[in-house]
């Protein structure tokens, strides 16, 4: 289980504003729906790493907007495709 540290609602973040996840910092860049499902939507943070280089730090979280706790997870690009990893705390 992920332990999340709000600053402020998630539907608030926006381009700009900081995530930390697992004590890294990284920058959002969008904040967008994916799929919307009618009763829910299925939402994505794209994220990146300012200190990575141009090719590389590319990263999404994903969540349901009406189960955040239960469905957030963290996505890394790898070439084409985000692969999800493990972790264990995000903050904003």
């Amino acid at each position: 289980m992920v332990t999340i540290k709000k600053s402020k609602p998630i539907g608030k973040i926006v381009k700009g504003d900081k995530m930390k996840i697992d004590g890294k910092e990284y920058e959002v860049d969008v904040h967008s729906v994916m799929i919307d499902h009618g009763a829910t939507k299925e939402m994505s943070i794209d994220v990146f790493d300012p200190k990575a280089k141009d090719d590389e730090g590319d990263f999404q979280i994903r969540y349901f907007n009406d189960q955040v706790e239960a469905t957030i997870g963290f996505f890394e690009l790898k070439g084409i495709l985000y692969e999800s990893k493990e972790i264990k705390k995000i903050e904003w």
